[in-house]
């Protein structure tokens, strides 16, 4: 699965003038910033994106924690640890952040108890989300290549530690495009009032082509920021402003065959737009959901309101036919370098109630077997003090886990040292858990290529990309 990159001269761009886009553009569409809105399954048969195989999963939920979720504080217990609270460093521990001193080793004041039918352990912090153990695939035994948050959120979205690659939703949207003709394939939902860390290059498409890239949807107020017109218009009107934009588009296009490509893609981006007029508000309208469904989420309730909100809202778009859904908590909340049993204890707050209700929402739909959840961060937290009572950042053993999708569940895979320090068993590279998520998917990450400054780039790049079998069903 290959694509050509085409690239226009100065010259040709020159005659497709912003002038020239927005007079063709202003039936109701002009100041429209869209990017990943053209992945409807008329594209996908003209392209020939289908799946390698009969995929296990139709759609992704990433769950993505912002500054990196302390391991020995959820899902990875280390009774060791806790035993010498206190004691200093091991020697071994040479390849600690340098940007702050380190104290003594500090162990974890959370209970862990074991959950399920299968007996999986979780911190007592995330009552909620111990509850699903037995759909839960822990990996215990994740390392990443950096361990600043910007160049380790590379890594975690694009399989790299530099800038200008495309994230992994919008490798899946360029792979396999929405079910949905008037939604794209790759939303993103965040805190409306602020971006994440490191911004909208989390979401991007980087050498892909811009319709790849992941939109933003709000969960209040207006959906898609400029999407409806600024003044009512009747429904006729509309349409006939939209005949007349096609006609102008298609003259347009027919001026300039040898942009034709480029054209197109901005063409389709805002018909698209037209479209999703209608389908968003469908989508994201809450008020549709019972009274019960909502009390699952958390909605109303102060803690869990707004990560609650995206959740439902990813589970709607999901049922509607998006293949990728990214969930950003706010802020860089796990960043916890000072008080860090109190600040995990806010983050688990805000975020275990909505997670496990998600869980569950999706397996009494009958969807969680057809969607993978993905929950993580960037990398985990030291096993070490930092200021007395926090904990830096840490890549060389954390953990993540996945559920639904055809991942086996009440199973942990992998294990760090007795301590939480190094990945020690069975441990699991970015570019490894790249290739799972791909493969659930139906795709083979190695024929998922797009080739550019002549090589085949690919989201796993040099990496083999070990298939992680045994999370497996």
């Amino acid at each position: 699965m290959t694509a050509d990159h085409h690239q226009a001269s100065p010259e040709l761009m020159s005659e497709l003038s912003r002038r020239d886009l927005f007079s063709r553009t202003a039936a109701g569409f002009a100041g429209l910033a869209v990017g990943g809105m053209l992945c409807d399954a008329e594209t996908r048969a003209a392209t020939g994106t289908e799946p390698h195989f009969p995929p296990k999963a139709k759609a992704v939920i990433q769950l993505f924690q912002h500054g990196g979720p302390s391991h020995m504080d959820l899902l990875d217990p280390k009774p060791e640890l806790t035993a010498r609270n206190g004691q200093p460093m091991p020697k071994y521990f040479t390849d600690l952040v340098k940007i702050s001193a380190h104290g003594n080793l500090l162990g974890s004041p959370f209970k862990f108890s074991k959950s399920g039918q299968s007996g999986l352990e979780f911190s007592e912090l995330i009552p909620h989300t111990a509850t699903c153990a037995d759909d839960i695939a822990v990996v215990r035994s994740m390392y990443s290549e950096h361990n600043n948050h910007e160049q380790a959120l590379w890594h975690m979205h694009t399989g790299r530690i530099v800038t200008g690659r495309p994230s992994i939703g919008s490798w899946v949207s360029y792979a396999l495009g929405s079910e949905n003709q008037n939604l794209p394939a790759y939303v993103v939902l965040r805190n409306d009032s602020s971006l994440p860390t490191d911004g909208a290059r989390n979401w991007s498409s980087g050498f892909l082509p811009p319709k790849y890239q992941g939109v933003h949807f709000r969960h209040s107020g207006t959906p898609v920021l400029y999407l409806q017109p600024s003044s009512p218009v009747t429904d006729k009107s509309q349409q006939l402003r939209r005949d007349l934009l096609y006609r102008l588009n298609e003259e347009h296009r027919a001026q300039l065959p040898r942009v034709a490509p480029e054209l197109e893609a901005r063409i389709a981006s805002y018909e698209m737009a037209g479209r999703m007029q209608l389908a968003t508000g469908a989508a994201l309208n809450l008020a549709e959901e019972t009274q019960e469904t909502q009390a699952l989420y958390g909605l109303g309730q102060p803690k869990t309101d707004s990560y609650g909100k995206r959740c439902l809202i990813a589970r709607r778009l999901v049922e509607r036919g998006v293949r990728y859904v990214q969930i950003f908590v706010e802020g860089q909340i796990w960043d916890t370098h000072s008080k860090n049993a109190e600040n995990t204890r806010n983050c688990c707050d805000q975020t275990d109630k909505p997670v496990a209700a998600l869980l569950k929402d999706l397996k009494q739909r009958g969807l969680l077997e057809k969607v993978l959840v993905v929950w993580g961060g960037e990398f985990g937290r030291t096993p070490v003090s930092q200021s007395g009572d926090g904990r830096d950042h840490h890549k060389q053993g954390f953990s993540m886990w996945l559920a639904g999708g055809g991942i086996k569940g009440g199973q942990a895979y992998g294990a760090t040292d007795e301590l939480g320090y190094h990945a020690v068993e069975n441990r699991v590279m970015v570019a490894d858990l790249h290739a799972t998520i791909l493969h659930q998917l139906g795709l083979d990450h190695k024929r998922v290529t797009y080739h550019i400054h002549g090589r085949e780039e690919r989201l796993t790049d040099v990496h083999e990309g070990k298939l992680l079998s045994p999370l497996i069903a």
